[in-house]
């Protein structure tokens, strides 16, 4: 009967068995196996945050609705920014 024979000490330890790597739990995880190229974020951040714009100037009540849809806008905008970075740092080895 042969047993598995072990790294030697110092040497880098296998993935174990069941132990989940860094960015697996989100959604498309497991099929996401390349790195993420800064370029690329950057890019894309970049392209949303210009979606932003200049805030409007808010004069009176009677433009509340047009401000909280603004605002709801921007939010979408900015937690979609949001996603593109924590999905880059999902594919980044930790250390």
């Amino acid at each position: 009967m042969s047993t598995p024979s072990s790294p030697p000490p110092g040497a880098p330890q296998p993935p174990r068995p069941g132990i989940p790597l860094p960015g697996t739990h989100l959604p498309g995880g497991q099929a996401r196996q390349e790195p993420a190229d800064p370029h690329r974020i950057k890019a894309e951040v970049d392209a949303l945050l210009a979606e932003l714009g200049a805030a409007p100037a808010v004069t009176g009540p009677a433009e509340n609705t047009e401000t909280g849809a603004d605002i709801t806008r921007r939010a979408r905008i900015l937690e979609q920014a949001h996603d593109v970075l924590v999905d880059a740092l999902a594919t980044v080895d930790k250390i």
